[in-house]
């Protein structure tokens, strides 16, 4: 997880506090590209990448669950 979140900053725990008593936005901060179209494409990509990580997971489950019904 935490490959999907290229376009966003993610603050700390102080951070994340100090984000309450900022009612004026000024904490706000995005990961910056070059341009739009770089900035998709990283997004895009790391999507895929998640989604890959996501894939290899479950089928690893699987696979351990086959080998358990063969074995038993």
């Amino acid at each position: 997880m935490g490959r999907s979140f290229f376009l966003f900053a993610r603050p700390g725990f102080i951070g994340g506090v100090a984000r309450l008593f900022d009612f004026a936005g000024t904490l706000n901060t995005y990961n910056i590209s070059a341009t739009g179209e770089l900035a998709d494409a990283r997004a895009f990509q790391e999507d895929w990448k998640a989604i890959g990580d996501d894939m290899r997971a479950v089928l690893s489950v699987y696979k351990k669950e086959q080998e358990c019904k063969a074995n038993g």
